[in-house]
């Protein structure tokens, strides 16, 4: 049995200055895929070397952000402590919980002599329970993520979050959820089964595809119905397909998001930005 498709979109554009960016979740169709609750596509651009903005920093609280680079390095500081640095391929990732100050600064991979950025910002809204505890973080490269081969040299899959075939990623998840980068082979095709009452969704930042029999093209983000079902994939190019497929575990808590800030209630909204306010949530000191 086919999956069935319940909306195609393309987001809407949220560029920051050159860097084009599209925005796919939250879109016209949902708030969330799983307990993802916001996805920022970053298109393929050539960047220059660049410093560190100390004015960039923000807080956060009450998620997990995830930055998945594809091309690209990117350098993690924050309030708690933590720094960090990936390369392309690598990920970092960053529970808020009870609040954080941040700061991202991407530039081109030191270990290529790259100079194109390419990915893509992940934030998981956590259950209420992990919303008040002490913020995490972790750096995760490449060749730490499981990469497995799919059948009859089909192309591989990369587990980014959660885990497929007995292989699992690093990072932590706090419910049913996967995020899986998926590599085609010219002409061949691969079948996804889901699993009942999860959600899913399809992205494809590079070439068009085809999906279940039917054709969608670069930029879609296809989201599919939480029955069973099988997901089918086959690219009908003569160039390798990438995407990306998503989603998990329904988020059944009541949640209120505001900027930078996700709880549970108003008042706890209200009391997040007090307490970034008031200092609570320290400050970030530059090694």
């Amino acid at each position: 049995m086919k999956k069935q498709v319940i909306y195609k979109t393309r987001g809407h554009r949220a560029d920051i200055g050159p860097i084009e960016i599209h925005r796919l979740v939250s879109n016209n169709y949902t708030t969330h895929v799983g307990h993802f609750i916001f996805l920022d596509y970053i298109s393929p651009f050539m960047i220059p070397a660049r410093q560190l903005n100390a004015d960039a920093a923000h807080p956060h609280r009450g998620i997990a952000t995830l930055t998945y680079i594809l091309n690209g390095e990117a350098k993690h500081y924050d309030s708690r402590g933590h720094q960090g640095t990936v390369y392309s391929g690598g990920v970092q990732w960053m529970k808020a919980g009870n609040g954080i100050i941040h700061n991202e600064a991407i530039g081109p991979d030191s270990k290529t002599s790259g100079k194109l950025m390419h990915g893509f910002q992940f934030w998981t809204n956590l259950p209420a329970v992990e919303k008040n505890k002490n913020p995490e973080y972790m750096a995760i490269q490449n060749e730490e993520l499981p990469l497995m081969p799919l059948e009859n040299n089909s192309g591989t899959l990369k587990v980014v979050v959660g885990e497929y075939g007995g292989q699992s990623s690093k990072i932590p998840t706090y419910a049913k959820q996967y995020l899986y980068h998926i590599k085609l082979q010219a002409g061949k095709s691969f079948t996804l089964p889901t699993v009942n009452e999860l959600e899913y969704a399809v992205f494809l930042p590079q070439q068009d595809l085809t999906i279940n029999e039917t054709s969608y093209h670069l930029g879609d983000l296809v989201g599919f119905d939480a029955k069973g079902g099988n997901i089918g994939f086959f690219n009908h190019l003569e160039t390798e397909a990438e995407f990306i497929v998503f989603g998990g575990e329904k988020y059944t808590e009541p949640f209120v998001a505001q900027g930078p800030f996700v709880m549970s209630t108003k008042d706890e909204i209200q009391q997040a930005h007090n307490d970034y306010m008031n200092g609570k949530y320290g400050k970030i000191i530059y090694n």
